[in-house]
């Protein structure tokens, strides 16, 4: 591997915020979403990747390039407001404890989500 793909570190990085709000979300939220977080962030995030292109094909939109691509260099610093804007919502449960956050986990699901599917893309138009 002669370098890295960046769509694939965002993918990462992302997901390791993902990871973060799941684990805010459980420690400091009700007793019952022990279970449910980690199933929601699962279920979201694969739901939105094997979807999204069936969604977009039906919906007759033109599918999107990859997130961050070599042509543009500004791509890169926009892509950067996922896992920041995903550790930010990681942080909601530490100051405010107590109130169900499973619609925060569903979010960054999705976020997270949109980072692989470009991740996706990038490996598919290099390979």
């Amino acid at each position: 591997m002669k370098r890295l793909e960046p769509n694939l570190l965002l993918a990462i990085t992302t997901g390791c915020a993902l990871l973060l709000v799941v684990i805010t979300a459980t420690v400091y939220g009700p007793p019952a979403s022990l279970i449910r977080n980690p199933l929601l962030a699962i279920i979201c995030a694969g739901g939105f990747v094997l979807l999204n292109p069936v969604m977009l094909r039906i919906m007759k939109i033109a599918p999107r390039p990859p997130l961050i691509h070599p042509d543009s260099r500004s791509t890169a610093a926009w892509a950067t407001i996922f896992p920041m804007l995903v550790i930010a919502a990681a942080a909601i449960p530490v100051f405010m404890p107590g109130p169900d956050y499973g619609l925060l986990v569903i979010i960054a699901s999705v976020w997270f989500g949109a980072t692989v599917e470009s991740a996706i893309k990038a490996s598919r138009q290099a390979g």
